[in-house]
């Protein structure tokens, strides 16, 4: 069977690629303690520790379908919330998010997905809104709604972990929360239901 080549940018610790199958994974994560985890959890997957943003303008051209989640924080509602709060500092929103989805439109003749938060502004280029999560693609995707198992705002990592289905507790990191990296897990039922759209799912020409 001939695998799909895929690029998974901003790796993490791989919630979007759980449940993807007959595929070839690159992924790419700049934080070494974060890529020895999805090392673990995905020995067969091909993992480099580097820039991903720049990775992309490089590569891009040899991959069937390419997933990037660029870093999400400075464009959250809880950023915006955190600075009323004076808890957070305020801050440029990171537009590599928008540079990424504007290339693919433009030069990739891949499938690809870029996904983020819910922001608190009006996204610049129409996603579509799925769950907690805004997706840009070059593909249908057919709604759908995905729960866990709990509470995701409970704070604690343990309950997190339990609710999310994932552990990491074995790990020790550098640079990054325990809580954080969790909240980002992304549900793994969702990664697969783009995955299918992009793939297995009769397609309509987007205008």
């Amino acid at each position: 069977m001939v695998q799909i080549k895929v690029l998974n940018l901003y790796s993490g610790i791989g919630g979007n690629r759980k449940l993807w199958k007959d595929v070839e994974v690159t992924a790419v994560e700049n934080n070494i303690s974060i890529a020895r985890i999805y090392q673990d959890f995905f020995p067969q997957d091909k993992v480099i520790v580097t820039d991903a943003h720049k990775y992309l303008l490089k590569h891009y051209k040899e991959f069937d379908f390419i997933w990037s989640s660029p870093p999400c924080p400075t464009h959250s509602r809880m950023r915006k919330m955190g600075v009323a709060t004076k808890s957070y500092s305020a801050k440029y929103p990171n537009m590599k998010l928008y540079e990424e989805i504007l290339f693919l439109q433009h030069f990739s003749k891949s499938k690809w997905v870029v996904e983020n938060v819910i922001s608190f502004y009006e996204p610049l280029i129409k996603p579509v809104k799925l769950n907690r999560h805004y997706i840009w693609s070059n593909f249908i995707i057919s709604k759908k709604k995905f729960k866990y198992g709990g509470d995701i705002r409970k704070g604690l990592p343990s309950e997190l972990q339990k609710i999310k289905g994932v552990n990491i507790d074995k790990y020790k990191l550098k640079g990054r929360r325990k809580d954080s990296i969790i909240r980002s897990y992304i549900n793994p039922k969702l990664g697969l239901h783009i995955f299918n759209c992009a793939f297995k799912e009769i397609q309509k020409v987007l205008k």
